[in-house]
């Protein structure tokens, strides 16, 4: 074999050798990717991410509330879901009667914006704000006798002024803004702040309905004739298409190990993350904030006397 030909062998085949290690490479970088465009995932197993409890902010949690299904906890397990290459699938295991409005859309964002099939399954309950959760999902589940929907909101206050004159109690407030004391406990609303307040709660109904029919691609009239704070079983939320399948957990948990390309059998763990001290001043500060910045009483639920706004089953 001549000098040239050796050559011209060596270039070929060290250009093959190129290209082979560059194939290798693409198809490294897909596989440690979570997903194929088309859909299809390499992992065998199912994540759950629970939503127990009250939806709101971790200050709940410091006030002894209890039973809070916090945002940070929640959005961080999903996302730890996306960025396991070995989870095809989440199941977000709900029981929520719903709450905080803000709390509510953060994490249906999240899930809305999830690359891996979601999966929700209603046990006993999922309303209000927990249904604004899962509306987004690729498929929700209910228990038959789950109560579903209340789509809704609602703004309890309390007037308490009868009260404190019977037990000899002069509350009053030094104030700086007309509006700065509306939704107080001493006083009752004037008709101008409680058109205010109907107008602020209207607008909330109304991007509630609208967050629903977009995403369970459903007639915006159709979604406002079955809302108006009414409950559901999951029997009826389906026949309403408020969810798409009635059964139980391990129905849900199947159902999203299909979706997510597990053809056999497959492995199920639950994501339950821990808050940090950071989280949990991060999301007391924020609603404080929030509260300050209405100006309607308090939301740190002192007492007796609600005073805020609030996607729940009341």
């Amino acid at each position: 074999m001549s000098k040239d030909t050796r050559l011209v062998l060596g270039i070929v085949g060290g250009g093959f050798l190129i290209l082979l290690v560059l194939f290798i490479a693409i198809i490294s970088l897909l596989g440690s990717s979570d997903q194929f465009t088309n859909g299809t995932s390499f992992g065998n197993t199912v994540a759950i991410v629970p939503v127990q409890g009250e939806i709101a902010y971790s200050q709940s949690n410091i006030l002894g509330g209890g039973g809070v299904a916090s945002p940070q906890t929640i959005t961080e397990g999903i996302k730890q879901a996306e960025k396991d290459g070995s989870v095809s699938a989440i199941v977000l295991d709900v029981n929520s009667p719903g709450g905080s409005p803000v709390a509510s859309e953060e994490i249906m964002n999240v899930v809305k914006t999830a690359k891996k099939p979601v999966v929700v399954w209603i046990s006993d309950i999922g309303a209000s704000g927990a249904y604004l959760v899962a509306s987004p999902a690729d498929k929700i589940m209910a228990s038959p006798s789950s109560i579903v929907g209340s789509i809704g909101v609602i703004l309890s206050l309390t007037d308490l002024s009868g009260l404190y004159q019977k037990i000899g109690v002069n509350q009053y407030a030094i104030k700086a803004g007309e509006y700065k004391d509306m939704g107080a406990s001493y006083r009752n609303l004037t008709p101008e702040e409680e058109r205010m307040l109907q107008e602020m709660v209207n607008q909330d109904y109304e991007y509630f309905i609208k967050q629903v029919a977009e995403n369970r691609k459903l007639d915006l009239d159709y979604v406002r004739s079955i809302a108006e704070g009414k409950i559901y079983t999951g029997t009826q939320a389906k026949e309403l298409k408020l969810i798409d399948e009635t059964g139980d957990r391990e129905k849900a948990i199947e159902s999203a190990a299909r979706l997510g390309g597990i053809k056999g059998d497959y492995e199920v763990i639950t994501i339950t993350p821990t808050e940090t001290l950071a989280d949990i001043i991060k999301g007391y500060s924020t609603n404080f904030a929030y509260a300050l910045g209405k100006g309607i009483g308090s939301l740190l639920n002192e007492g007796s006397v609600e005073s805020s706004v609030d996607y729940s089953l009341r």
